[in-house]
């Protein structure tokens, strides 16, 4: 997990996709609640709840591990809503690598 940027992207939801291609990993904030959005590797993408860690100080999954960005984009696990469904009240930032939140 890298640090949360200050500033907020501006980005469409088709931006939103090619940013994770490119980045693999982005912050999204709706309503009081901040997740980050992840590959694990390269090789599944995930949510995680970051007002939630676990013994390695790592923030917890809150969603299922899927394959694709495709497939991650529609997985309901914001109060039973996707990224899709929240995409316009969501506010997103850059994930800075480097630097720990």
């Amino acid at each position: 997990m890298g640090k949360r940027a200050s500033e907020t992207l501006d980005l469409d939801y088709d931006a939103l996709v090619d940013y994770l291609h490119a980045k693999h990993s982005i912050y999204m904030k709706v309503g009081g609640a901040m997740y980050y959005l992840t590959d694990a590797n390269f090789q599944a993408w995930r949510a995680q709840d970051t007002s939630k860690r676990n013994e390695k100080n790592h923030y917890i999954d809150c969603s299922d591990l899927v394959p694709t960005v495709d497939e991650f984009l529609v997985i309901p696990f914001v109060g039973g809503n996707t990224i899709k469904d929240v995409f316009d009240s969501a506010k997103f930032y850059a994930s800075i690598k480097g630097e720990k939140e």
